[in-house]
């Protein structure tokens, strides 16, 4: 009963990520990770592998649904193929280094920084801070580098890499359809060597609640799997009924409060 129990949590925790993603145009991970650490929490999981946990599980959820998204824009023709074999070398070194440097880190200071991040972006959308657009992309080394910041950033935080991709191939002259397809596309490599470079770092942890696999907690992948897609096409159905300004608004005061709760 207690494990169904945490299941259904799971489902509602998905269904709530898919939403707010839909809704407000984001990557889950902004959204799972601090709902995980709450989640983890409530569970009684250590609190010094709890962060590294979040992040490696939301990496892995991560891989399914951007897996299915990167589809969606590869039979709508969204996706720049130069751009993304350029970045694609950087974002897989970069996603490995990244996971690295996490587990370099205390539990602490990994949330410490997450919080940074989050308020960053949550300051960046109150202001209405959008991607400049630019003229032409840098040639393959400079595609290269950027992926790793891309990558190994995304990594560190648990995130698909939208919210640094889009920005970045819209100064390299992408249209905006094709800077999230791409963005899209690159958030796979990222996921997929993050989540399984987790797992290896966690590996034989003894402090892993059982249902962990390294650094990611199956249950929750799977609740979060299972209700995030469905429901991320309610929260895109959702969005354009509501006003895009109050919506833009109201993630970022929710990241706001995400941000300094895990400062304080």
């Amino acid at each position: 009963m207690t494990q169904l129990f945490t299941l259904f949590g799971y489902l509602i925790l998905g269904a709530a990520a898919g939403t707010m993603a839909g809704l407000f145009g984001v990557g889950g991970g902004l959204i799972i990770v601090p709902a995980l650490v709450f989640a983890f929490g409530l569970q009684g999981i250590d609190p010094i592998v709890t962060m590294h946990l979040a992040i490696g599980t939301s990496l892995a959820t991560i891989v399914v649904t951007g897996a299915s998204s990167s589809w969606a824009h590869y039979q709508r023709g969204s996706i720049q193929r130069d751009a993304f074999f350029f970045l694609l070398p950087g974002l897989v070194v970069g996603a490995i280094a990244g996971v690295f440097v996490a587990g370099a880190l205390s539990g602490g200071l990994l949330g410490t920084l997450f919080g940074l991040f989050v308020i960053l972006v949550g300051i960046r959308m109150a202001l209405g801070i959008g991607p400049k657009p630019g003229r032409a992309a840098p040639g393959r080394v400079g595609m290269g580098v950027a992926g790793g910041v891309i990558g190994s950033i995304s990594a560190l935080f648990g995130i698909g890499g939208g919210t640094l991709c889009v920005p970045w191939m819209s100064r390299c002259g992408a249209r905006m359809t094709e800077a999230v397809g791409t963005s899209a596309a690159c958030g796979l490599p990222i996921a997929l060597f993050g989540a399984i470079t987790f797992i290896l770092m966690g590996w034989g942890n003894p402090l892993l609640p059982a249902g962990a696999t390294g650094f990611v907690m199956w249950p929750a992948f799977l609740g979060i799997v299972l209700a995030s897609v469905p429901f991320a096409r309610f929260g895109a159905r959702l969005a354009h009924v509501l006003s895009a300004r109050v919506l833009r608004l109201a993630f970022a005061a929710l990241l706001l409060i995400v941000g300094l709760r895990f400062l304080l």
